[in-house]
């Protein structure tokens, strides 16, 4: 009776304890899908900005495409951060649901682009591909590990 009864206790606490944390976000699982909502805005603002050039005549659109080259590793990790994060809260397919998530950050820069006419939207963000083509990992990892009241996560943060 008493190892059934320990049996429940840890059950209910271990369950408990799931439930509490399943719908949050460890900071590694926040930085992550910062980081994704970043990489996301920047493709978006690099296809929209594509006619500017850099000094050496780059479009911002290979910008951002040599940035994705260079940092594939953390974006990559970012991705199987989510992926996992999903799996662990039921879904069955978290490849497309990583999918959707990323569409849905690049909808929400795509709205501002079409409620701006397209050259005061390049002066506004294109500034954005121009800054991080110099960032190194650390740099990249502190931006995406920094909360931004306007942009937060789509869960809560755990708290321990």
């Amino acid at each position: 009776m008493k190892s059934i009864l320990s049996l429940l206790v840890f059950l209910c606490v271990g369950f408990g304890g799931y439930a509490e944390a399943a719908g949050c976000y460890s900071a590694v699982e926040s930085e992550a899908e910062q980081g994704i909502r970043i990489h996301s805005e920047l493709m978006v603002i690099g296809l929209n900005c594509a006619h500017m050039a850099d000094a050496d005549g780059n479009n911002l659109y290979v910008q951002h495409s040599k940035f994705t080259k260079k940092h594939e590793n953390l974006f990559a990790r970012y991705e199987d951060i989510m992926m996992d994060f999903m799996r662990k809260n039921g879904s069955n397919n978290p490849e497309a649901d990583l999918n959707t998530l990323r569409t849905q950050f690049a909808n929400k820069i795509s709205t501002d682009a079409a409620n701006m006419r397209p050259d005061i939207f390049c002066k506004t963000y294109a500034q954005r591909i121009k800054q991080v083509a110099s960032m190194d990992e650390e740099t990249i990892r502190k931006w995406a590990a920094t909360p931004f009241k306007g942009h937060p996560v789509s869960h809560p943060i755990c708290e321990h």
